[in-house]
């Protein structure tokens, strides 16, 4: 039996607040999102929220309006907090993968956990990394069609057909609640490529 955890990627105020469409995006998916991780924590799924902080020491930083953003301690630094539960675990990152330089791996094996739902912002960045080194760890992954956003639809899109062919079922978020409240997994036999 499949033992689940939700990862949750950058859902912050700069990083949300950094342009309108961006802003939009991510409201729209808010109400659905909300239940969907109240609904996966009532099934003992856990979900753990990557928090993106910046170290001002870093060469390849990017700044939003000259300035640093999601720096340690600042506001815009904090997760949004309707995507937050007190169950829910927090572990900062500092690039765009959850598993680079972070104790992500480790946690998921303590924990017995072998299928990652990866979701938040942005699909093309944030979400394919973290996917594919997932899929490089060996874990299952998935990846919400609805669960995911990026400022440009057309970003989105191309992520999601990238991910669905290579390393990550994707699927919405109201089958992936049901597969794993009836037990009926995810098939993730891998593609034979082109």
């Amino acid at each position: 039996m499949s033992r689940y955890a939700i990862l949750t990627n950058d859902l912050q105020h700069d990083l949300v607040d950094k342009n309108e469409q961006r802003k939009a995006n991510v409201e729209r998916m808010t109400p659905d999102f909300v239940r969907f991780l109240a609904r996966a924590r009532e099934l003992d799924v856990t979900v753990i929220h990557l928090q993106l902080i910046y170290d001002e020491g870093d060469k390849k930083l990017e700044l939003h309006d000259g300035r640093i953003p999601v720096l340690r301690g600042t506001p815009g630094a904090e997760l949004l907090p309707e995507f937050l539960a007190p169950t829910d675990v927090v572990m900062e990152k500092k690039k765009d993968s959850g598993f680079f330089e972070t104790k992500l791996h480790e946690y998921l094996e303590e924990h017995g956990i072998d299928t990652l739902i990866i979701t938040g912002m942005q699909a093309q960045v944030c979400i394919q990394t973290t996917a594919a080194d997932a899929h490089f760890r060996g874990y299952n992954v998935v990846v919400p069609s609805d669960g995911v956003v990026s400022t440009r639809d057309e970003d989105r899109t191309r992520a999601l057909e990238w991910l669905a062919s290579y390393c990550a079922v994707v699927t919405p978020m109201s089958d992936v609640i049901e597969r794993i409240r009836t037990g009926a997994g995810f098939d993730f036999s891998v593609q034979a490529l082109p």
